[in-house]
């Protein structure tokens, strides 16, 4: 079962994701568009952004609570996304702060323009994978598994940039150049994804990922 707590973490996550969402839609220019299409202001719309994001994530715990009921399963597999897509928003969001500022939207120097989105994100992954999603908790410190999710995480990293640097070094022509980024960009995520879910659920987190918190016990019989 989901708790008062849970919901207040997956409205907290929502609210962040529509921050961190507004820097890619302002550098593909869809925010002018999408407020065009509802007939709102723009600004209303980039202020209104977080709290709807909230919203829709109260309704995204809502639906994983009632899925959960048949498949107990849920309940890790709706934090996971919800703390997955925050993830990526940050990475997204970063990016195109540094390429708006920078102006730098391909070639071999996108790799190091790629690496602080991508290190802010897995910092949050960390924590909130392991507090909130398996909920690994022991006596050995918050840092404990920090050596180990570095790990599986650089390769990550090394995955994701290597994608971006290939693919914006070798553009495809129809697209323009902020476009393509942000296409290999979505590309690079999805083979890092499910590096690091493997990666986390069997090897940095694996003792809770054998076996969901939510999952029954047997009952221990008297002595």
């Amino acid at each position: 079962m989901f708790t008062k707590i849970d919901y207040a973490i997956g409205g907290l996550i929502g609210f962040f994701v529509g921050i961190f969402a507004i820097p890619t839609l302002i550098n593909l220019d869809l925010h002018t568009k999408i407020a065009a299409q509802f007939s709102i202001p723009v600004g209303l719309f980039l202020s209104l952004m977080p709290w709807i994001m909230a919203i829709i994530y109260f309704i995204f715990i809502w639906i994983g609570e009632w899925l959960s009921k048949k498949m107990p399963i849920f309940i890790q597999l709706t934090k996971f996304g919800a703390v997955g897509v925050l993830n990526t928003v940050i990475d997204f969001g970063v990016l195109n702060i540094i390429s708006l500022i920078t102006g730098v939207t391909g070639g071999l120097v996108i790799g190091g323009v790629n690496i602080p989105g991508v290190a802010l994100a897995l910092t949050n992954a960390y924590f909130l994978n392991k507090f909130w999603v398996f909920k690994h908790r022991d006596n050995k410190g918050a840092l404990h598994d920090l050596p180990t999710f570095l790990l599986v995480s650089g390769l990550g990293i090394v995955i994701n940039s290597s994608i971006v640097i290939f693919a914006t070094s070798y553009p495809v022509v129809s697209f323009d150049a902020k476009t393509w980024l942000n296409i290999a960009k979505l590309c690079a995520t999805v083979f890092s994804f499910m590096w690091n879910f493997l990666g986390y659920k069997f090897i940095v987190f694996k003792s809770s990922g054998s076996m969901p918190e939510e999952m029954p016990r047997a009952p221990i019989a008297p002595l």
